[in-house]
């Protein structure tokens, strides 16, 4: 068998334009709201914020910005966000956004229900369609701060399914302000950071575009995913991959499903950069089973590498 394409993704113009940009709210939509919300509840620890129109439900931790929208329908990624504490980031990413021939919108203000200060907000989409939310600060009570065998410290990070990871990447790096960590030799994944942490973003090629692959919570340590196992094997949720530890990141994880099938990654231990003090070149990592899992090569069920399996 051939081996595929070595496919570098490069960066250009506004890479590194953000370093204090992190994963903010995210929203799906679900066959069955309540069902969902009472999983997250019994599970994560999130409550309901508000109700939503037409029936969905909004959940977060206690007092502080949202995690999550659910709203009712077949199961897809409806709209996600990142908030943006760079001095003018939200201005800069309007300004690129508009160069690049991007339609950019007001922000309800309901999607940023507790802003620090004049907080800006705007809308656009990816190249896929899905709407994308940036925010200035906002307050996070209770996060870093958590009984972490009840609760994770925070959402972490989001993966991007995508069939063409190229426009992804260059819409984010080149448009937004993200940098490339590193990338898989075949161009089929991909991990862009915004701030310290490896990767705030990840997109990954399954071979069709505008939905989740997954998204990650942040446990405080190695100590905690013995108690998560546990934990999840009393509540009759099942593992559906780990635990392990990714070579990209080198962070530890853990997998399981929501009832509607999105993928749930727990991580911790994240690799973190310091672009202030140092040139980095991305990596470009083998595309096997051992490099998105160091311990062994085992794979989830959804996940494929383009050599080794």
């Amino acid at each position: 068998m051939d081996k595929p394409q070595r496919i570098v993704l490069q960066e250009r113009d506004a890479a590194g334009a953000l370093t204090r940009t992190a994963v903010s709210h995210i929203g799906f939509s679900v066959p069955d709201v309540a069902a969902v919300a009472q999983f997250y509840g019994r599970v994560l620890g999130l409550v309901v914020h508000e109700e939503l129109p037409g029936g969905g439900l909004r959940l977060g931790w206690g007092t502080g910005h949202h995690v999550l929208d659910l709203t009712e329908g077949a199961k897809g990624l409806r709209h996600y966000g990142f908030e943006v504490r760079d001095d003018g980031g939200v201005d800069g990413i309007a300004e690129r956004l508009l160069a690049a021939g991007r339609t950019v919108g007001v922000l309800d203000v309901s999607y940023v229900d507790s802003a620090v200060g004049d907080c800006r907000a705007i809308t656009t989409t990816d190249p896929h369609g899905t709407e994308v939310h940036f925010h200035g600060a906002v307050q996070r009570q209770g996060e870093n701060a958590a009984d972490t065998g009840r609760r994770p410290i925070k959402y972490q990070h989001i993966t991007l399914g995508t069939d063409s990871v190229e426009a992804m990447v260059s819409f984010f790096v080149d448009t937004v302000g993200f940098r490339i960590s590193d990338q898989l030799e075949d161009g089929r994944f991909a991990w862009l950071r915004s701030d310290r942490d490896h990767h705030t973003l990840a997109v990954v090629d399954v071979g069709r575009g505008g939905d989740i692959d997954h998204y990650s919570y942040d446990l405080a340590e190695w100590a905690d995913f013995k108690s998560w196992c546990d934990r999840l094997t009393d509540e009759n949720v099942e593992v559906t991959w780990g635990p392990g530890r990714h070579g990209p990141g080198n962070n530890l994880f853990v997998f399981f499903d929501d009832p509607a099938g999105n993928h749930i990654e727990l991580s911790a231990e994240m690799e973190k950069f310091h672009d202030d003090r140092v040139t980095y070149v991305p990596r470009r990592w083998r595309p096997i089973p051992n490099t998105v899992n160091l311990w062994g090569g085992q794979l989830a069920s959804w996940r494929k590498t383009s050599e080794g399996n």
